[in-house]
């Protein structure tokens, strides 16, 4: 099966209540998984961009507060599903190991051999965003990972752009990483497309699928164009799960819903329905 971790991001406007309600949502749309970012703007961005730049000083009302984590991890624990959150700063690892079931690193931070040090050797699992980089970039996380004592890390192929077109979707790719890296691979989406993620998991057997959700329409994010809606993701994900019911044993033989017209099949002596053995007793 797949597993589908919905990304809120920043679309929480610092509201302990909203962040509930985004869990609740990750749940109600068949998620597996629930991820925050836990970011401090100043650890963030370096003081040369915040000087020179309002918009990213404006971030600082995206944090998410600390004290919100461990109630948002009990909502999930009630709920069934797993709650994660992505560290971006390095207090931020042991600030969250207790709560998270895994780590997620954004692509942003995969050349950060401090951070993927730090997540590693907590031994949680980690998953870790791959947008902008090259293959060797990739093999080089990945043995940081693997050194610190992460031996199975899941990476997921992403386009790191909002909205990401669906033509540079590349979702070869992710078979690439599979092969080259031997880890576990998946998709995160920026395209909002259904049929990118069909794809994704169909025809590239993508074990994980991320995406960013939004409640309302209302999120800080949802303008950019690269956040789902509860209801939108919760159709995608019910036609895979029925996707993944039909697959079936592989054995060939009649299955329980067609046996009973198995008698009706054209007798092989004269071409005619029924076989003659039911023809006499039928009424």
């Amino acid at each position: 099966m797949v597993k589908f971790i919905a990304e809120v991001s920043s679309n929480h406007h610092r509201e302990f209540l909203r962040a509930l309600a985004f869990v609740d949502a990750a749940a109600r749309s068949g998620c597996d998984a629930v991820k925050f970012q836990l970011f401090k703007i100043d650890q963030l961005f370096s003081p040369e961009i915040l000087a020179r730049s309002e918009k990213h000083r404006k971030r600082k009302e995206w944090e998410l507060p600390l004290e919100f984590v461990p109630k948002l991890a009990q909502r999930c624990r009630e709920l069934g599903i797993e709650f994660s959150c992505t560290p971006f700063y390095l207090n931020a690892v042991s600030e969250l190991e207790l709560h998270v079931a895994f780590f997620k690193i954004a692509s942003y931070e995969l050349l950060w051999d401090g951070l993927l040090a730090a997540c590693a050797r907590t031994g949680k699992p980690v998953i870790l965003s791959t947008g902008m980089a090259t293959i060797d970039e990739i093999k080089h996380a990945v043995e940081v990972l693997h050194m610190h004592g992460c031996s199975a890390p899941t990476l997921l192929h992403t386009v790191s752009a909002y909205p990401a077109p669906c033509a540079e979707a590349n979702l070869a790719a992710i078979e690439t990483i599979r092969q080259v890296t031997g880890c576990e691979a998946g998709w995160s989406d920026h395209t909002v497309e259904p049929a990118v993620i069909h794809r994704a998991i169909h025809r590239w057997g993508a074990k994980v699928i991320e995406f960013h959700l939004d409640l309302d329409g209302k999120g800080e994010e949802f303008d950019a164009g690269h956040c789902w809606l509860p209801d939108q993701i919760a159709a995608v994900i019910q036609d895979v799960k029925k996707g993944f019911e039909a697959d079936g044993n592989g054995i060939k033989e009649p299955v329980s819903s067609e046996l009973s017209d198995r008698m009706w099949r054209a007798d092989p002596s004269d071409g005619l329905r029924p076989l003659k053995e039911i023809r006499e007793q039928w009424n």
